[in-house]
């Protein structure tokens, strides 16, 4: 079946989730309802009115953020919904337990509602006669501890996502829903987002209207001490980069840490050849109370680093990839995206069959643009790299029962809740494993072209598209990225994509395509230095352990020496060898056992319980370095070096 016109994707996908059965047999009991007969169905007409949401986020101290919504209603059934299925996290995880205090009124008359009963996401209510609107006022009640989810909010900063506080009426496609949104926000603090700014009068921000889909598509970041940095100087599409920080010493940024990260922008925007943005701001918090996030949005990103982000910075390690990986989100999973991703609002299920394009190329382009804007040196970028091969040669045995495009599933199976056994479970490998796949392609490319292309024309061809256009969703399918790879360089790509992902071909071949080898060394590599000063210990590929500062281990290496001895995740090591445990302890013992033949003994504690386990092991300390292959043609210097 030829593909349909881009535009037409979302009226098929409509009409396929409407010709889907309410009912299903299960036997002598009947029919049971697979999905509520009592919720309509999304349909691609405009809703009737403007929904007007009302926030009120000054309440810092118990963390509350109070929400009022006049939402047109006619006399009859009305059905709102809360979003359940939360584009860039790929799964249903709309934090519905944190709302709360649920009052709708119509006419100054209370109203019940009833929630429905197979989908706990949708409210039902009964619109009186001659009323016009229905007024809804609840809490969103953030969490106070990391236990409960991300806090967002602290004496000094706020997380404001709008798919968190909003509720919106069933029945019509997101984008056909117009939306009026204002904000007061604490005294002193100032606000960045996408959003347009209509009116401000005190610490009230009123925007302009938008859909629900470009709404919900642009969060809010406000705090106490922000600076904005121009990342674009002079270009026609502005880009930010806007900081929010703990304290007013941590915005401090030297001039060529602002170069790299304008570099960055450069170097993105040449790769794609196209803007799908009127204006992109970084939304950019400094911070050890909020915590962290990586999340993508169409003009805008969320990402949150340790507040030392900039005062802290290390030459040796660079800067992360986060900035670079969000950033090319707006091409790579927000313009475009797979079609099955792409629903008509937030509570029709997702499916992530091309995750691995989605977040996988995303990956790879992250670390590359960093390396090619100069945000990490060559070598660090080589390191991080290191890392990840390191992880898909020996620290995936999960590989042998569970393929990368299984766990495109993961985000809807796992809703990113940790593992006890990830390396053996495995986790959302579509990410990094995506990684190393998009690496041998790229080399696979170079080669066949004796270097006069690369992935960069693919990544020019595929998102680079249209330039300036952003309201589109222009989806795509395994069979476009063929196509598009194919008008390349002529190969069997279905193939070559089918074998990785599919795990009948191991992820490490792109390192010896790009003239590179994996060596294990007995001292980490300069990243993984810099990365270790947090107090964690790394000996995943001598004994197989990763364990926290405070001997608990996090992870073992399924079928490793100390999982073979009978050492699990969630024991604490309390001593190595009759000595107390500390991460130097350990490095010691290792080293002492190297070419020898007495075990190395660890002493465990596991609830109340102690043992002392004997882990056979005598290879000494390994980590992950990689280093050229004499006679082969260095690739990843070229993939790495920044486009003039």
């Amino acid at each position: 079946m030829p593909r349909p016109a881009r535009r037409l994707l979302p009226l098929l996908c409509a009409a396929a989730f409407a010709a889907m059965p309410v009912f299903a047999q299960t036997g002598a009991h009947g029919a049971h309802p697979l999905s509520s007969p009592q919720v309509p169905l999304p349909a691609d007409t405009s809703y009737p009115g403007t929904v007007s949401i009302t926030v009120d986020a000054t309440d810092l101290a118990r963390r509350i953020v109070r929400i009022r919504e006049e939402i047109p209603a006619q006399p009859g059934r009305l059905t709102l919904l809360y979003p359940q299925w939360l584009p860039g996290n790929h799964g249903p995880s709309g934090p519905i337990d944190k709302l709360a205090g649920f009052a709708f009124t119509a006419n100054g008359q209370k109203l019940a509602w009833t929630r429905d009963p197979l989908n706990v996401y949708a409210f039902h209510l009964d619109v009186p006669a001659g009323a016009t609107s229905v007024v809804a006022e609840y809490q969103y009640l953030t969490p106070s501890d990391t236990s409960q989810g991300r806090v967002v909010m602290t004496p000094n900063l706020v997380n404001l996502q709008w798919n968190a506080l909003v509720l919106y009426p069933a029945g019509h496609y997101a984008s056909r829903i117009d939306t009026a949104a204002t904000v007061k926000y604490p005294a002193g603090f100032t606000a960045a987002t996408a959003l347009d700014v209509a009116s401000k009068q005190g610490d009230t921000v009123t925007y302009r209207n938008v859909p629900l889909d470009i709404l919900v598509d642009s969060p809010v970041f406000a705090g106490r001490y922000s600076k904005v940095i121009d990342l674009a100087p002079g270009a026609k599409v502005p880009v930010r980069l806007n900081v929010f920080a703990d304290e007013a010493k941590y915005l401090e940024a030297k001039p060529e840490q602002i170069a790299a990260h304008r570099r960055m922008v450069e170097q993105a925007v040449k790769l794609y050849g196209a803007q799908h943005y009127d204006h992109y701001d970084f939304l950019f918090s400094l911070s050890g109370q909020m915590s962290g996030i990586g999340l993508e949005h169409q003009r805008s990103s969320e990402n949150g680093e340790d507040p030392e982000y900039f005062t802290g910075y290390d030459a040796k390690s660079g800067f992360s990839d986060l900035l670079a990986h969000e950033y090319t989100h707006s091409w790579n999973g927000k313009y475009r995206r797979g079609a099955d991703l792409w629903t008509p609002n937030y509570n029709v299920p997702m499916q992530d069959s091309l995750l691995w394009v989605y977040e996988g190329q995303t990956q790879y382009w992250g670390n590359v643009l960093t390396g090619r804007a100069g945000m990490r040196t060559p070598q660090a970028s080589m390191d991080a790299l290191a890392l990840t091969a390191a992880t898909y040669a020996e620290n995936r045995p999960g590989l042998s029962w569970r393929g990368v495009q299984d766990t495109t599933n993961d985000p809807i199976i796992a809703q990113r809740r940790p593992k006890s056994y990830r390396n053996y479970q495995l986790s959302e490998d579509y990410y990094s494993g995506g990684q190393m796949i998009w690496l041998e392609a790229d080399a696979r490319i170079r080669a066949k072209t004796g270097g006069r292309k690369s992935l960069d024309d693919f990544a020019r061809a595929f998102f680079g598209v249209n330039d300036g256009e952003w309201k589109v969703q222009n989806t795509y399918t395994f069979e476009d990225v063929v196509r598009t790879l194919d008008g390349i360089v002529k190969d069997d790509w279905s193939t070559f994509l089918r074998d990785r992902l599919d795990g009948r071909v191991p992820l490490t071949g792109g390192l010896d395509a790009a003239g590179w080898r994996l060596v294990f060394k007995d001292e980490p590599n300069a990243l993984a230095q810099a990365s270790g000063k947090s107090g964690n210990a790394d000996f995943v590929y001598s004994i197989g352990l990763s364990i926290g500062k405070d001997g608990k281990v996090a992870d073992v290496r399924w079928d490793s020496p100390a999982f073979n001895a009978g050492i699990g995740t969630g024991m604490t090591i309390v001593a190595v060898d009759d000595r107390e445990y500390s991460k130097d302890v350990l490095v010691d013992a290792i080293k002492a056992a190297k070419g020898g033949s007495a075990p190395i003994r660890l002493m465990v504690k596991t609830f109340d319980r102690y043992q002392t386990i004997p882990v056979d092991y005598h290879d000494g300390l390994r980590y992950p370095h990689l280093e050229r292959i004499p006679g082969k043609t260095d690739l990843l210097t070229a993939i790495y070096a920044p486009k003039r």
